[in-house]
């Protein structure tokens, strides 16, 4: 099988917006790996007092908050609402029919990555959102006498339902607006703090990971992903490594800049590449990448098409290469004992992070 997919990273394009802030969504035509890997990839930005109008969604999520702080309102289904404190950091699980609204009181813009699986929806590779308000909701899409029966009201107050929803999608509420307050013991459950949780590795100038998996956070069972956050220290090096469980990696690079490179069928380099904050791309399952972050350092979160993903890295002290035997590396490098045992001696006890050299 022969595999020419364009790899390049993209940057999300505006699908909507208006005042209170805007949606924007990475595309299949311009990025084939979303349909190829059956993703979805989209951003959601509010401005002071932006409000994302409620909605419920074809395709399951992780919701990742790239920046600010706000308010997020989270109905299960057959649950009652959640109403939660959100800020940056926060991994939310959001799993099919649930229905969200998110809202921004702060300056500083709120800036949410929603990454999931459209196996279900009705595009491959897009997320469909449905809005129960707007002027794109599902009220203006019924009769007056279908919503007048269904919800028990009057014509008059129906005519006002349908007549005052102008907004779409997204509104900016007055000032002044009174919003739910949220509780901060609705995140149990529902939420994980990347950038305080424990940390899952930590190598000194190297780099840090936070795995979000059933056991911190047992909702991305029901979604079906898992996810990680990766900060890559100045320079350090990623070992080159791949999912072992059949698995698409799906990287949204959070801040700083740095190298990429991605190995496919028949050892053929399929990418090379700069990666720099905002860029979206996507690993084929079983290709092996590998990543050095510039002298800024290299920040990254990725979903995982599993819940509880399992990688297997090259190289490090944990390196499949380890596990073999010299003879075994000897015949397979066509070397002599001495090159084998030079490499056999390296990153002894580095493991998936190498800082730079002295």
């Amino acid at each position: 099988m022969k595999m020419d997919i364009d790899l390049t990273p993209k940057v999300a394009k505006k699908v909507y917006g208006g005042d209170g802030g805007s949606y924007h969504a990475w595309c299949p035509n311009d990025l084939p790996m979303l349909k190829q890997g059956n993703i979805g990839a989209a951003k959601l930005a509010l401005t002071k007092n932006g409000f994302a109008l409620p909605s419920y969604s074809d395709s399951a999520k992780v919701a990742y908050v790239l920046q600010g702080s706000g308010v997020a309102g989270i109905v299960l289904p057959e649950k009652e609402e959640k109403v939660l404190p959100i800020k940056t950091g926060d991994s939310i699980a959001l799993p099919f029919g649930v229905v969200t609204w998110w809202y921004n009181k702060e300056d500083t813009e709120l800036v949410l990555l929603f990454l999931g699986d459209t196996s279900k929806a009705h595009k491959t590779g897009s997320f469909t959102n449905f809005f129960l308000t707007g002027s794109n909701g599902i009220f203006t899409g019924f009769s007056t006498e279908f919503v007048g029966r269904a919800w028990d009201l009057d014509d008059k107050v129906v005519k006002t339902l349908i007549g005052n929803q102008s907004g779409n999608g997204i509104v900016k509420l007055d000032a002044g607006f009174k919003m739910t307050e949220p509780s901060e013991k609705h995140r149990n459950g529902l939420v994980l703090n990347c950038l305080e949780a424990p940390l899952d590795v930590d190598i000194k100038n190297g780099g840090r990971v936070v795995v979000l998996n059933t056991k911190n956070l047992p909702l991305v069972g029901e979604v079906g992903l898992g996810a990680d956050l990766v900060r890559l220290d100045g320079s350090a090096m990623c070992s080159p490594g791949f999912s072992c469980d059949s698995a698409y990696q799906v990287t949204y690079i959070v801040r700083g800049s740095g190298r990429a490179q991605v190995v496919g069928m028949d050892g053929k380099r399929v990418l090379e590449t700069t990666v720099e904050t905002g860029n979206l791309f996507i690993v084929p399952r079983f290709f092996v990448v590998s990543k050095i972050g510039n002298p800024e350092g290299l920040e990254w979160f990725s979903i995982i098409s599993t819940p509880n993903p399992v990688f297997t890295h090259l190289a490090g002290s944990i390196g499949a290469w380890k596990a073999l035997s010299p003879q075994v590396l000897q015949a397979s490098f066509n070397v002599g004992s001495d090159v084998e045992k030079q490499f056999r001696s390296k990153r002894t006890s580095d493991a998936i992070f190498f800082p730079p050299s002295k």
